[in-house]
């Protein structure tokens, strides 16, 4: 694993207003959406800098393969797990950016429902030359589940908000999300692979739309400096979740009362 750490992969592309405008639309934001020349939001790079390869190139799951700049740990299921965004200048729409990332650590460990690996890949993302934004992903791998194996229980989200905000997402918003952040994921629209091979009871709702909105509502309080968010149970379409806020905190709670994910932020 060691010959992996350190691997890198440069990008480069325009920020096209159309893309922004699109994903607006799709995140059902008020008011114009942003124009050439104005700030990127926080997180909306996600819907940039892609890096399309032959059918051929990727996996089951329809993401890019494990083994080519992701390593191959031998375990099927991916997911993103956590992430932190650290925002050192804006971004501008419509001028070319450079995204570099780099495998930053590889490591596999025993978890409760069999081995577990973990790939933390470091993205910074610079215009003129100056960095703008670091980005940290940590992504896990795991084992097929067996048929017959119990859930492991979830845990209960707060219930003490300050504020919330109730929203689902339906399989159109989701294949739209898929189709602008170019992320394969058979899970996020493929119910029959979801359900079948992949052991969720239905289309999976993207862990980075969790944060983005989680984001946006954070972003309501002022500038952010720096972003952190962590996954704890997958999140359905058509459920109803609240993306609620605490004064420390963002959570997103499911409608059983199952803690979906969390977030802290600190600003300028």
């Amino acid at each position: 694993m060691e010959q992996n750490i350190g691997k890198t992969l440069r990008l480069n592309c325009q920020l096209d207003p159309a893309r922004a405008k699109a994903l607006h639309v799709v995140l059902g934001c008020e008011g114009n959406a942003p124009q050439a020349g104005d700030p990127l939001p926080a997180f909306w790079h996600q819907i940039y800098f892609w890096d399309p390869l032959p059918e051929g190139q990727l996996g089951r799951d329809g993401h890019t393969a494990k083994g080519q700049f992701i390593p191959d740990l031998g375990l099927p299921r991916r997911m993103w797990a956590s992430g932190a965004l650290e925002f050192h200048a804006p971004l501008l729409i419509g001028q070319d950016a450079v995204k570099t990332s780099v495998i930053e650590d590889v490591r596999l460990k025993d978890g409760r429902s069999g081995p577990l690996g973990f790939c933390t890949v470091r993205h910074d993302i610079s215009q003129d030359g100056q960095l703008c934004v670091t980005e940290r992903q940590v992504l896990v791998f795991r084992e097929d589940p067996a048929p017959d194996a119990p859930k492991p229980p979830s845990k209960q989200a707060r219930r003490d908000e300050i504020r919330k905000v109730t929203q689902s997402f339906s399989p159109t918003t989701l294949f739209r999300y898929s189709a602008l952040t170019l992320n394969g994921h058979r899970i996020h629209y493929d119910e029959p692979y979801a359900q079948e091979v992949e052991g969720y009871p239905g289309i999976v709702v993207h862990g980075p739309l969790l944060a983005q909105i989680m984001m946006q509502i954070a972003a309501e309080n002022g500038e952010l400096a720096r972003f952190e968010w962590r996954n704890s149970a997958p999140f359905f379409a058509g459920e109803a979740g609240d993306f609620c806020a605490f004064p420390d905190c963002w959570q997103v709670r499911g409608e059983d009362g199952r803690l979906i994910a969390e977030a802290s932020a600190t600003y300028r």
